[in-house]
């Protein structure tokens, strides 16, 4: 009687493993493992023939919708555990307005110091700085620096702005 209920499984296997036909890896970035090839296109290719080695196929797993609409349908209408309290959003509100108002005045500060030093075009030579084209160039990096410090301050200020009060 055992002999009747193992060979069908028998046969079913052998089947199952001649059904599978020849698996190639396949050079390259990335390295590709198919049995979906010929002989002459696997050979054109310059893929090897796998014989002998168990083959594991994973799949990846399904992405996760990343909207709450997605996540609402998915998970049985619960988005409450995604969304931030009023009052801990606040507080994040609050530190984020404090870190960008101390950014603000260091930027400030910074501009203050290179237009001082900047003097309008006009600042004391260094005494290292005998040969004229080496003020030039310090001259000319102040003034970039004045820029950039002015876009910082106006940048900085915009992000205050946008936060609510």
């Amino acid at each position: 009687m055992l002999n009747r209920l193992l060979a069908p499984l028998l046969v079913l296997a052998s089947l199952g493993a001649q059904a599978q036909g020849t698996v190639y890896r396949c050079p390259g970035p990335p390295v590709l493992y198919t049995d979906a090839l010929s002989a002459k296109e696997a050979a054109e290719k310059g893929c090897r023939t796998i014989e002998g080695t168990p083959i594991t196929v994973l799949q990846a797993p399904k992405p996760r919708p990343a909207s709450g609409a997605g996540a609402a349908a998915e998970g049985g209408g619960r988005t409450g555990e995604t969304r931030v309290d009023a009052s801990q959003q606040r507080v994040r509100d609050d530190e984020r307005r404090r870190v960008l108002q101390t950014e603000l005045r260091q930027a400030e500060d910074r501009l203050a110091n290179a237009q001082k030093e900047f003097n309008n075009g006009q600042a004391e030579r260094r005494g290292d700085e005998r040969n004229y084209q080496k003020y030039l160039d310090r001259m000319a990096e102040l003034k970039d620096n004045i820029a950039r410090y002015e876009a910082d301050v106006q940048a900085l200020k915009r992000e205050i702005a946008k936060l609510p009060s």
